[in-house]
């Protein structure tokens, strides 16, 4: 039995052009900077939060891991062989963990963020990306 659905069809087009520039980035920053994207998420998102810091339940709805797997990945980003990260107590709960940016962590993801850009620009030409987009949207 056939069965032809559109909408799926363009659904799961998206996801493979996601999925394609997802492991472009992931390749790009383990082999010059041992990131995962996950970490390189971390980094930003936590650039980006007032006084660079987040609570792991913050990093862990922003990056879309568990509670458990942010733990580990802010504990391998804190580790003395990266250095990207600190954690700290929070004043007002002490059963909350602030994890901050350190400027090591900070240099890491102004030199991240080019090869990011660069694998964008490079694997996803805005012609390309448009056109591919545009037959997707003539199909819906």
């Amino acid at each position: 039995m056939e069965v032809n659905n559109n909408s799926l069809d363009t659904w799961l087009s998206l996801v493979y052009i996601q999925i394609a520039i997802n492991e472009g980035l992931e390749r790009a920053l383990q082999e010059k900077y041992d990131l995962s994207l996950k970490e390189f998420y971390v980094l930003y998102f936590l650039s980006q939060s007032n006084e660079k810091k987040l609570r792991i339940q913050q990093l862990e709805k922003k990056v879309g891991l568990s509670q458990s797997a942010v733990s580990r990945l802010v504990n391998r980003m804190e580790a003395k062989s990266c250095g990207a990260l600190q954690k700290n107590g929070c004043e007002m709960d002490r059963r909350g963990i602030y994890t901050h940016i350190t400027p090591l962590g900070e240099v890491k993801l102004k030199n991240a963020l080019e090869t990011f850009n660069k694998v964008i620009q490079t694997n996803l030409k805005k012609e390309e990306l448009y056109t591919k987009i545009s037959d997707l949207m003539k199909t819906i």
